[in-house]
């Protein structure tokens, strides 16, 4: 049986916590020699009122969430009949929000973060036999960010910046697969270790000069366990799916100026979960598609962080693939995200009502088996 399975060539506009690639290992059990080569873009849709305190003049904090691409690869190659080896780039986390208000007149304005994240995993995979298999290896990853925090709603600290360089940490993989090939049955079991990045750290704007300057702030992302698996359910059709668990609950922003004044740290992130289960279906030799639902988990609360005024989410996802000969072939999808309502708040004070959102994405991926 061959069925595509393409939830692969969509990405989320927003997940649990910064979550962007899923750290997705699926190229390590494509068969054969495998080169593949992603890229997405995700429009959000993110908007509500904002207010200083509860009562007080609204105002309308426009679309903060930018659009974003993310890109991936990956290579897999069978070293022989038991060992395989695959070397995979993707951008794990990532932010981009910006609220374009006035500070000076608004809760929020001038808000904004960016996150960015690369990572390079090596993976080993050895098969005992047609059924059973275990496979790890180690993960490089490099993180930066910028925050901004702007408005009434910040008091003394409207104003505040902090710009956090670049700076990488190894982490590992380990995890466990059992398959029947008859019936094109996988259950794959992924643990990925946390990551602790020792950031170069730039901050202005607090009220107390001494604390504004250069530091090293620690940030830990989050460890995780991927469960995927797919089963063919008839001749030519997979059904399929994911359970991610992200630990966010560990993740922690606190640069020293900011945090000697304040008492808080600039993140307030949950550990959460995403689940998505799809339906695969080649209807040809050359063309294969497939559907496919996804849900995250939503916080404790509606409260959320200003910098990602977004509580859970729901999507639907539509992809399809056209194998252009034996070796390569081109696959794309469409998602659809219709974001959770949120409450941004300072001080468990709630600062602005964000409904009805949403988002939406495409990517493409180009595939070629050597």
């Amino acid at each position: 049986m061959t069925v595509a399975a393409l939830l692969a060539t969509t990405t989320s506009a927003y997940a649990v916590g910064l979550d962007r690639s899923g750290q997705s290992i699926s190229v390590l059990f494509q068969e054969g020699n495998h080169l593949e080569f992603s890229l997405a873009y995700s429009d959000p849709s993110v908007s509500g009122t904002t207010f200083v305190a509860p009562g007080f003049v609204e105002n309308g904090s426009g679309n903060v969430g930018d659009s974003f691409l993310t890109f991936g690869a990956g290579i897999k190659v069978d070293l022989n009949d038991r060992w395989s080896f695959a070397l995979i780039g993707d951008e794990p986390y990532g932010a981009d929000t910006f609220y374009d208000n006035d500070p000076a007149a608004s809760a929020l304005g001038g808000t904004g973060a960016t996150v960015d994240s690369y990572a390079i995993t090596a993976l080993a995979r050895y098969k005992f036999n047609d059924n059973w298999s275990v496979h790890g290896g180690l993960r490089y990853q490099e993180v930066s960010a910028s925050v901004t925090l702007g408005g009434l709603a910040f008091g003394a600290v409207n104003g505040y910046n902090g710009l956090f360089e670049s700076e990488g940490d190894v982490g590992y993989v380990i995890g466990a697969a059992y398959e029947i090939p008859a019936i094109a049955l996988r259950v794959a079991l992924t643990y990925n270790s946390s990551t602790t990045h020792d950031l170069p750290t730039t901050e202005s704007g607090l009220p107390i000069p001494s604390r504004n300057g250069q530091s090293i702030t620690e940030v830990e992302t989050p460890e995780s366990v991927n469960l995927d698996f797919q089963t063919g359910i008839a001749q030519d059709t997979l059904l399929f799916g994911n359970i991610r668990w992200a630990n966010y609950g560990q993740t922690e922003v606190s640069p020293v100026g900011f945090t000697s004044v304040t008492g808080a740290s600039l993140t307030d992130l949950e550990t959460g979960y995403d689940f998505s289960l799809g339906v695969g279906r080649r209807f040809s030799e050359k063309w294969s598609g497939s559907l496919a639902v996804g849900y995250s988990t939503l916080g404790e609360d509606d409260f959320v962080s200003p910098l990602a005024p977004t509580n859970g989410q729901v999507s639907i996802s539509v992809g399809a693939k056209y194998d252009v000969n034996e070796s390569f072939a081109i696959a794309g999808g469409i998602r659809y995200t219709d974001l959770g309502n949120a409450v941004p708040n300072t001080a468990d004070t709630a600062r602005g009502d964000f409904d009805g959102n949403d988002a939406i994405s495409a990517g493409l991926r180009f595939e070629y088996k050597f």
